[in-house]
């Protein structure tokens, strides 16, 4: 396709020398070493010139016949590693000597945006349907490669014209321009590889290359290995097709590629969005709950692209909350920066963000209504939409609606408006218990009270559960409240225990009960939301509750040492024996830790000494056997 270069150096003959302009004198270095910040991304840049010139070259062809594309026109990659040269053709519209020395001499002076400032001066009506989708927009991309070449040379033939040129540079002080040969219209960019950029110069790390950044360039892209030219990208952006014309194989083929799962999706979203903002997504909600999902990044990495060319999978194009969704977003209308590595803080942006986002909700509230394929989901990532409910104003509300949980009044998930639905005559709040364990928190003796009452309880077992209820604060006007905070509410709710036996008398017990406890305890007092359980365990009042202490411990953050309260129940026959004890001076100190160490165990946690705590309880048990006997 090129002629070769002259000289055996990799230096094109002599011809006509030009310095390059003051800005690339001033840019190139910068652009070379800082505007990218991998190495592999040349090859995407000279791709898409090469994609934008076949693009231009079709378009001309409608109103001029000398320019029409070959039957064959694709974009070809051939690496030579005993030449250490790395070629990139294609069959696009070419460049006169006058558009070489202009396009190629001066930053941010891309044919790509010149032609395209011409499309923008056509009447809509004059263009035809076909518009070329233009990638290239600051003129700079082509200069990515020098960052993999100590010299490049650009062979090109303009369509219609029998003159080709050849444009010759190291990337310091100028270029040169000389006559060259071609045998069709095109264009040829040729690197000499440096010595640290072997890599690309294998085939295969070309075409990973492809694969990565431009798969989805529709014309085809090939490269040359071992003597043959294989097929290097996909061609066929699934997500510009009509979803008419999409079978289910092809979106679960496409789902598997973008997000490396092996299962099924649970939900497909396919729609072309069209008014201020004009843009086409491929969204997919995974069927199964990724391996090691938790550890993964909490940013989204739905991936953007622009005109088919990918630019990033980090334009956070839905919120964290949101972050399980896969897929792609592309759009004719996005301005980008000229790395298209970092995106502008653009109100573009921001209008797409916030209509996928919209758009993944209002799927969600669609399919909340089949309750049991919408549990599969819930299973899977409601933690990750209750972040959102924790850390998104903007959609807290939104969140809650969707969200699920389990209770103490009913079997399988219910709803925050179900719960609500379903308040006892006189109750104010929605109460709700947080724990570790979801298959303990229903015989936690935290419920006894409430349940006893006929009071329903939500019941909370995910880490964030500690802390989006605060954020949320009411919902339907109903604030939520936690078990250990409710439970001075009890006193307005008659209990369903018809006889709930004698009371102890607590005026002794209790500060015998502290004198024992010591600073173990902060207090130790009466409650009324204990039946079967002889005490509890809550929250001072001056801090977290237990369970969130517990999980900002365990996540390694420091927490201030809270001394519970511990909550004696004076119905207990345990209770009213300690308390006649007391009452008599006997001491009920070996009791009273063996019952602290029985509250943290029913609040989940272990004994503070495992060892002192199987010393007393045996000793308690053989003085039981004991009496017994007697």
């Amino acid at each position: 396709m090129v002629d070769q270069v002259a000289g055996q150096d990799g230096v094109a003959p002599a011809g006509e020398e030009h310095a390059f302009s003051a800005e690339v004198g001033r840019l190139l270095d910068l652009v070379v070493h800082a505007l990218y910040s991998e190495r592999e991304i040349f090859l995407r840049e000279l791709v898409a010139n090469a994609a934008d010139a076949t693009d231009r070259r079709r378009f001309e062809a409608l109103t001029d016949a000398a320019r029409t594309l070959p039957e064959d026109a694709k974009v070809r990659i051939d690496p030579d590693k005993d030449a250490r040269r790395l070629t990139i053709s294609d069959d696009g519209a070419g460049m006169s000597k006058d558009e070489l020395a202009r396009n190629l001499g001066t930053i941010a002076r891309s044919g790509t945006r010149a032609f395209g400032q011409e499309l923008e001066k056509q009447k809509p009506e004059d263009l035809p349907k076909d518009r070329p989708s233009l990638i290239g927009q600051f003129g700079v991309g082509f200069y990515a490669a020098f960052m993999v070449a100590d010299h490049v040379d650009v062979v090109s033939r303009r369509a219609g014209s029998d003159e080709a040129w050849r444009w010759s540079s190291d990337g310091k002080g100028g270029f040169t321009l000389s006559p060259a040969t071609r045998e069709r219209p095109g264009t040829d960019i040729i690197l000499h590889i440096k010595e640290d950029a072997d890599e690309f110069l294998d085939a295969w790390r070309l075409e990973a290359i492809v694969r990565k950044w431009a798969d989805h360039i529709v014309w085809p892209i090939t490269i040359r290995r071992d003597g043959e030219e294989t097929p290097a990208n996909v061609g066929t952006a699934l997500w510009r097709k009509p979803r008419s014309e999409v079978t289910e194989d092809q979106l679960n083929d496409f789902y598997r590629h973008v997000s490396h799962n092996f299962d099924t999706p649970w939900a497909t979203l396919h729609w072309h969005a069209e008014g201020t903002i004009e843009f086409t997504a491929l969204l997919f909600i995974p069927g199964s709950r990724p391996f090691e999902f938790g550890e993964q990044v909490r940013d989204s990495r739905v991936r953007l692209h622009v005109r088919r060319m990918f630019i990033t999978d980090d334009a956070a194009l839905l919120p964290s909350w949101l972050r399980f969704v896969q897929g792609v977003v592309d759009t004719e209308d996005l301005p980008l920066n000229v790395s298209r590595e970092m995106l502008q803080a653009t109100p573009v942006l921001a209008r797409i963000r916030k209509a996928v986002t919209n758009r993944v909700l209002n799927e969600l509230r669609t399919r909340a209504k089949d309750a049991e394929s919408y549990a599969g989901f819930w299973e899977n990532f409601g933690p990750v939409l209750k972040e959102g409910v924790w850390d998104d104003a903007e959609y807290r509300t939104d969140l809650a609606g969707l969200a699920r949980f389990r209770s103490s009044a009913v079997e399988g998930w219910t709803t925050l408006a179900e719960y609500v639905s379903r308040l006892k005559d006189g109750q104010e709040a929605i109460y709700y218990l947080t724990g570790d364990n979801p298959d303990t928190l229903p015989a936690s003796p935290q419920l006894e009270g409430f349940r006893a009452r006929g009071i329903e309880v939500l019941l909370l077992s995910d880490p964030v559960d500690s802390f989006w209820p605060e954020r949320l604060g009411t919902f339907e006007g109903k604030p939520l409240r936690s078990v250990s905070q409710g439970h001075a509410d009890l006193e307005n709710f008659a209990t369903s225990e018809e006889d709930v036996g004698p009371r102890a008398d607590l005026d002794v017990l209790l500060p015998a009960l502290k004198t024992a406890l010591g600073d173990a305890v902060s207090d130790v007092r009466g409650t009324n939301r204990l039946v079967g359980s002889a005490v509890v365990l809550s929250a001072s009042g001056q801090g977290p509750d237990l369970q969130l202490q517990r999980l900002l411990r365990r996540s390694g953050q420091a927490v201030p040492d809270l001394a519970p309260v511990l909550e004696v129940n004076a119905t207990h026959p345990l209770v009213r024996d300690l308390a006649e004890r007391a009452a008599r001076g006997e001491s009920v100190s070996d009791i009273a830790l063996i019952l602290l160490d029985i509250a943290r165990i029913q609040d989940g946690e272990s004994p503070k000494d495992p060892a002192g705590f199987a010393s007393r309880l045996t000793a308690s048990l053989t003085r039981a056997a004991d009496v017994a006997a007697s």
